[in-house]
C-alpha cells in the first residue's frame, strides 16, 4: 500500500512546483502508477524537499560517547531533516584500520536511526588499505591537515604524495598549516596570557593558515589528478582556488562536477567573529568562524558554483569541555539538528534561493559522491523526503535537542520555517516533534 503526499511545493532539480509524491514501500514511485494508496499526507501549506544529506558529521560513537554517540546524533539528524550523514574518523579508536572501519558500521546497524557512511582516515602510514577499502560502501577518505579534534595530523611531505597519489576514492580534506597556527598561539600567549580570549580564536587559526593549506592540498591534487574536496571552507581567499561553475543541474541527468570542490557549513555562513562577543566558546571551531567579509564571501559563492556541498561539522561537546578560550575550549558544536531551518532563514533573506538550497544540501552531496538513488526526488529512487512548513514561528529551547550534549549555539533563535515530518526510507521517522527509536536506517551504497 502506497503513501500520498498531497497538496505542497515540491522543490526539486531547480524547480519549485505543486504536485503530488508517491510512495511505494520505501520508493518513490510515479505520480500517475495506479498503486493503491493506504496513507494520505495532507501537506499544503508545506515544501518537499529530498532528504538532507549531510556528508560531515562528527558523531563521536566509539570512545567519547559521554558527548554524543550514533543513536542520539542520529535522531538529532532526523529531526532536522537529514536522512543520510557522513561521519568522520577521528573517534577513539581512530577509523584508519579496516577493523575500525567495519565496528562503526556495525555500530550504525544497531543504531542509527537515518541512512550511514563512514570515511576511512588517512594516517602518514596507512595508505596500503586504501586498496582494500569497498567503494561502494566507503564515501571517501578524510585528511587533516591541521590538527583538530583527535590529532589525525598527516603534515609531512612524502606521506602526503603517498595519499594523494594513491586514493582512488575522493578526499576530503581539514586545511590548515598546523605550523602558523602554533606560531600564532604563541604570539597570543605572549600578549593575553595562557588561554587568550577565545575572539582572538581567527587570529590564531588565521586566514593566512587556512589558505596556505588548502593551496598544498589544491596542488598536490592537480599533480595526482586526485579528486579533493575541501572541508569548511572559512576565508574569502580561498574561495579564489576554486573555479565557478554551473549553479543547477539538468533534471534529465544527474549532472557532473569538477575533480576539486569545496564545503562551507552552516556555521561559517550563519555565524561571524562578531558573535565571539556574544556566544564566546559555543562557536569556537576549526578551521575559525572568521570576519563578516569572510561570511559575505561564503554566501555569495553559494550562487557561483565555487561551493558544491552545504554540511555542518556536527562536532558535539559537553559544555563543560567548552569552558575557556582559545587553548582551553574544545573546538566544535552541535548544528544537524538546525541546519535545514538556518539555511532556510538565509533562503528567506535572500542569500540564495530554495532550489539552489537544496541543489547545496541534497543534490551536490548525492552527484559529488556517487551515492545510489538518494539525493533527487525522482521514481525509483529512494523515498528519502523532509516537509517542511514557512511562516510558523519557533524558539530552540533545551528541550527540544535531541542532541546528547543538551545545548546548541542557537538556544533562543527564533524561526520561521519548521521540520514537520522526515520520512527515510519511505518510513515516517519523525513527525511534529516525536522520533520514531524502533527505526534503524541504511548503509549508503555507492556507483
Amino acid at each position: 500500500m502506497a503513501t500520498l503526499i498531497k497538496g505542497a511545493h515540491i522543490v526539486n532539480e531547480g524547480r519549485c512546483f505543486e504536485g503530488p509524491v508517491v510512495i511505494d514501500g520505501e520508493k518513490i514511485v510515479d505520480s500517475n502508477s495506479q498503486v493503491p494508496i493506504h496513507d494520505v499526507i495532507d501537506a499544503t501549506g508545506c515544501f518537499v524537499l529530498p532528504g538532507i544529506i549531510d556528508t560531515h558529521v562528527h558523531f563521536r560513537e566509539p570512545g567519547m560517547t559521554e558527548k554524543a554517540d550514533i543513536d542520539s546524533e542520529s535522531r538529532a539528524a532526523a529531526a532536522g531533516g537529514v536522512t543520510s550523514y557522513f561521519e568522520m574518523p577521528n573517534t577513539v579508536p581512530q577509523t584508519t584500520t579496516l577493523e575500525a572501519l567495519d565496528d562503526k558500521f556495525q555500530r550504525a546497524a544497531r543504531s542509527s536511526h537515518v541512512n550511514y557512511s563512514f570515511f576511512f582516515g588517512a594516517t602518514n602510514d596507512n595508505t596500503p588499505l586504501f586498496k582494500r577499502l569497498d567503494p561502494h560502501r566507503v564515501p571517501g577518505i578524510k585528511l587533516f591537515m591541521g590538527s583538530s579534534t583527535g590529532n589525525m595530523l598527516v603534515d609531512r611531505d612524502e606521506a602526503l604524495d603517498r595519499i594523494f597519489a594513491s586514493a582512488q576514492l575522493p578526499i576530503m580534506a581539514h586545511c590548515e598549516d598546523t605550523a602558523i597556527i602554533n606560531r600564532n598561539m604563541v604570539l597570543a600567549k605572549q600578549g593575553h596570557g595562557d588561554d587568550p580570549d577565545v575572539s582572538l580564536h581567527p587570529l590564531i587559526r588565521s586566514e593566512e593558515a587556512c589558505l596556505r593549506s588548502t593551496e598544498k592540498a589544491v596542488a598536490l591534487a592537480k599533480k595526482h589528478h586526485a579528486r579533493l574536496h575541501v572541508a569548511h571552507l572559512s576565508t574569502a581567499e580561498e574561495l579564489e582556488l576554486f573555479t565557478p561553475g554551473p549553479v543547477c543541474c539538468d533534471s534529465a541527468t544527474t549532472g557532473s562536477t569538477p575533480s576539486i570542490t569545496a564545503e562551507v557549513t552552516v556555521g561559517h555562513l550563519f555565524f561571524s567573529m562578531l558573535d565571539y562577543q556574544r556566544l564566546g566558546s559555543r562557536i569556537k571551531v576549526n578551521p575559525a568562524i572568521k570576519s563578516p567579509v569572510d561570511q559575505f564571501m561564503l554566501r555569495e559563492s553559494l550562487n557561483d558554483g565555487r561551493i558544491t556541498t552545504i554540511a555542518t561539522d556536527h562536532a558535539p561537546h559537553l559544555l563543560s569541555q567548552k569552558a575557556g578560550g582559545c587553548a582551553k575550549a574544545a573546538s566544535g558544536m552541535p548544528m544537524v539538528q538546525f541546519s535545514l531551518p538556518a539555511m532556510l532563514e538565509l533562503v528567506d533573506q535572500k542569500v540564495l534561493t530554495i532550489e539552489r538550497m537544496v541543489e547545496l544540501m541534497a543534490h551536490n552531496p548525492a552527484r559529488l559522491f556517487q551515492i545510489r538513488q538518494r539525493g533527487f526526488i525522482r521514481a525509483g529512487y529512494q523515498a528519502d523526503l523532509v516537509i517542511v512548513r514557512p511562516d510558523t514561528p519557533w524558539t530552540v529551547t533545551p528541550d527540544i535537542i535531541e542532541s546528547k550534549c543538551g545545548w546548541s549555539p542557537l538556544e533562543g533563535h527564533t524561526f520561521h520555517w519548521r521540520v514537520e515530518q522526515t520520512i527515510c526510507n519511505g518510513h515516517l521517522i519523525y513527525n511534529n516533534g516525536v522520533v520514531d527509536r524502533s527505526y534503524i536506517g541504511q548503509p549508503l551504497t555507492f556507483r
